[in-house]
């Protein structure tokens, strides 16, 4: 039997990421990926949906050429097989560099499905993979998400895709009905119709991106609307076949909605199966492991982070919890997980980010706030290089002016919204903001035009 001083269940961003840390901190660490190493995000999520949207986002730039005073010789034309491929390379060179990362730290790589088989007499764990034995003293659990799969009649005779069937495809859909309005579902969305494709959205809720800001979500759906996708919203999926979908309207009435392809995006399910968590009476809440502020599981060492604590289903949340649990086993206790500044992006053209607390967020808790909103056509930068593009900036403060959240509708948006993030983290005022200087042009410049605005 190989023993460790810590094995990492999953090679996603949190795993692979804590295994690296861990090992580069003196731990004798094992990594346990039953598919590939990257996980769902560099594999089929977060990475391959950019590289497709970069190249879309770059043809809508090509076609808006005249613009900005620029002549182009007869219509761009995309070839999607090789928008595919750049697609798959970028991902293999990433998944490459991972696997160096990992074993230039010294972390053991074991290809296999690992479950935890008991807990040994002398506190360590007993963990089988691959028809192998190991054991450890501590385990960290980052077994992720897929996708959830509703039970709608006829679906599985269908033919539908998920997310890695729509980033396999060498070749457009003729046409798609998109099943949820989430963040997933939205960006295929973008990228499809800057391709030509026809699009359809179907959403059960009252909006899309869920409880992302009321207001700019219809702003964003506007822009989509314009370009032609059609959105059926408080909609619910009755039926499915490989003609399309039949829908039930709000007012209850059935419409068959036809299409040559349909994407499931109806929300993400923890995976926390088969890793032998019952037996050794893990608290789970709804299928996730139930994690406190240090990622720390119900039982002693033993710890959870990302996707499967279902607490932040986002890449960038997963790295954060698994550094925070390899910095309790080795025996920090100043390092608490916190979740009041993690951003969210929608990589859709124009982007959206969110982080901390929302308008609808705040009024639902009766919780009074100060609200700070402005154009961002404010920024010369912005209009400058979005030519008749809108977006809109939202601030908002508690009564003292300390800043609590941010939303922004307006590219480039993700890169923005960290600089929100880190002033909730550091619990910093509008003055605070208002004495910061600000590189002129730039987008940023927003986040300075908004302060100096009275609070609504």
């Amino acid at each position: 039997m190989t023993t460790f001083d810590l094995i990492v269940i999953g090679g996603g961003p949190g795993g692979y990421n804590a295994a690296a840390l861990a090992a580069e901190s003196g731990l004798k660490t094992a990594l346990f990926e039953k598919n590939k190493v990257g996980g769902v995000c560099l594999n089929e999520g977060c990475i391959p949906t950019k590289a497709l949207l970069h190249s879309a986002n770059l043809l809508d730039e090509i076609r808006e050429a005249k613009k900005y005073g620029i002549t182009l010789e007869g219509a761009p034309a995309a070839d999607y097989a090789k928008v595919a491929a750049r697609k798959s390379k970028i991902v293999r060179k990433l998944v490459l560099g991972v696997v160096q990362k990992l074993k230039k730290a010294g972390v053991e790589i074991i290809e296999a499905q690992a479950s935890i088989a008991a807990k040994n007499s002398d506190g360590t764990f007993l963990v089988k993979a691959g028809g192998e034995e190991y054991s450890a003293r501590d385990i960290l659990l980052c077994t992720g998400s897929e996708t959830a799969v509703p039970p709608i009649p006829g679906l599985a005779e269908s033919g539908y895709w998920t997310s890695r069937e729509a980033l396999e495809a060498k070749e457009l859909p003729e046409s798609v009905v998109v099943i949820g309005g989430g963040v997933i579902g939205m960006e295929f969305v973008s990228v499809w119709t800057s391709f030509g494709v026809p699009v359809t959205v179907v959403e059960m809720l009252p909006k899309i991106l869920g409880r992302m800001d009321s207001e700019l979500s219809l702003e964003l759906m506007k822009e989509y609307e314009k370009r032609g996708v059609k959105f059926y919203l408080g909609t619910k999926v009755v039926a499915a076949s490989p003609a399309g979908i039949t829908v039930e309207t709000p007012e209850g009435e059935q419409k068959e909605i036809k299409a040559a392809r349909i994407l499931l995006s109806a929300g993400r399910r923890v995976v926390s199966r088969d890793l032998g968590l019952a037996a050794l009476g893990v608290e789970m809440n709804r299928g996730a492991i139930v994690t406190d502020e240090y990622q720390q599981t119900s039982v002693p060492h033993l710890y959870a982070a990302g996707d499967v604590t279902a607490r932040s289903m986002l890449a960038h949340s997963a790295i954060r919890m698994g550094e925070v649990a390899v910095h309790r086993i080795l025996g920090r206790e100043d390092d608490p997980m916190r979740y009041d500044a993690i951003p969210g992006v929608i990589y859709t053209h124009p982007e959206f980010a969110s982080v901390g607390a929302t308008e609808d967020d705040l009024k639902a808790a009766g919780t009074p706030y100060r609200l700070r909103k402005i154009q961002m056509a404010f920024s010369g930068r912005f209009v400058v290089e979005n030519e008749g593009g809108n977006g809109l900036f939202k601030l908002l403060t508690d009564t003292d002016d300390r800043v609590i959240g941010a939303q922004m509708l307006g590219n480039p948006a993700s890169e923005l919204i960290f600089y929100i993030g880190q002033a909730i983290t550091q619990r910093l005022t509008i003055e605070d903001l208002r004495k910061q200087v600000y590189p002129h042009p730039t987008v940023g410049e927003i986040i300075h035009e908004a302060v100096n605005e009275p609070a609504l």
